[in-house]
């Protein structure tokens, strides 16, 4: 896996071509423009990454994980059968540090510790299921399929939320974000299923406004259908809801505020956003084994995001007041 400490600090960009961002290495390739291409024109050979001016995708979605043993991978597959599409192999994925954050947290046995500290209550018996994967039914959740039909969604296109950790009293859903934001418009608002009328219409007892000023003004139509289906499966199993916006600690720093003008207020549904940061800050300090911390700790530090548009690499994470040594 590359990162900061093995990629040039500025990549070399020319009219029609780009040189392979690992340090030391001159080789270069033809110059992408518009989307990225997985196209072996744009391969380096020798470190087997298809580059772009801002960004590379290793041949080998492997090289981008931390946990690949036998297990992981299998587990991996499967939930691949489920997941509606993979880009792992994105220097950039959300998917793969999701993947390697919180297989890291689960390997550890720091999902219950972690989240009991960040969501301030305590968590306990968590199960983590990823992208609507559940590792007991080894297949999809059937309870989140059941809210999908519930409102109208096809399971072939249905919300997928990155995470659910279910707990002996709360269903928590985690939308991870690294480089997105959380300004989703609904593009066809004529077609919006039955959001507004399953459940016994309970859109409008967790919704404070309209359809439209959700899903289309404010653009929080990915949020809303997790809160509606979240909120509606918490309530058929008497259990509290978490609905977690995860981000990068510069981004969306007031998404709590504006995403709960729009829900009705309720002492057992909670709409939080932590970041990627607090995750660590949390994880290193409790008891995980030291090689697995380690590992962890040069992740979160080594961690890149690509080049911006002044052509200087970018790191993913901010960890400035944070002592990272072990």
């Amino acid at each position: 896996m590359y990162g900061y400490a093995e990629l040039e600090p500025l990549i070399e960009v020319a009219e029609n071509t780009v040189t392979c961002p690992v340090k030391d290495c001159t080789h270069t390739v033809a110059r992408q423009r518009g989307s990225f291409k997985s196209d072996p024109k744009y391969l380096c050979p020798d470190h087997d990454i298809i580059i772009s001016p801002s960004t590379f995708e290793y041949v080998e979605e492997e090289s981008n994980l931390l946990w690949k043993d036998s297990h992981d991978m299998d587990l991996l597959k499967r939930i691949k059968l489920v997941k509606r599409e993979s880009r792992m192999a994105h220097d950039n994925s959300e998917d793969a540090v999701t993947w390697n954050v919180f297989r890291f947290l689960e390997k550890s046995d720091l999902t219950a510790p972690v989240l009991s500290s960040l969501l301030d209550t305590p968590v306990e018996s968590p199960q983590t299921i990823y992208w609507s994967y559940c590792q007991s039914e080894r297949c999809n959740w059937s309870e989140l399929n059941k809210a999908r039909i519930e409102f109208g969604e096809k399971i072939s296109q249905s919300s997928e939320p990155d995470l659910i950790v279910l707990t002996d009293n709360a269903i928590i859903l985690i939308e991870a974000k690294l480089m997105a934001s959380n300004d989703v418009p609904d593009h066809d608002p004529s077609n919006r299923k039955e959001y507004e009328t399953g459940g016994g219409c309970w859109f409008s007892r967790v919704f404070s406004c309209d359809y439209e000023s959700i899903a289309v003004a404010a653009q929080k139509y990915e949020l809303m259908r997790f809160w509606l289906l979240g909120t509606w499966l918490a309530a058929q199993h008497n259990l509290d809801f978490y609905l977690v916006s995860l981000t990068r600690q510069s981004k969306e720093v007031d998404i709590e505020e504006r995403f709960r003008d729009l829900v009705v207020p309720d002492p057992r549904r909670h709409f939080l956003r932590f970041t990627w940061e607090d995750i660590h800050n949390s994880a290193r300090n409790l008891g995980a084994p030291d090689e697995l911390k380690r590992l962890m700790v040069r992740y979160y530090t080594n961690k890149t995001i690509g080049y911006d548009n002044r052509r200087r690499l970018c790191k993913a994470f901010d960890l400035s007041d944070v002592v990272t040594e072990i």
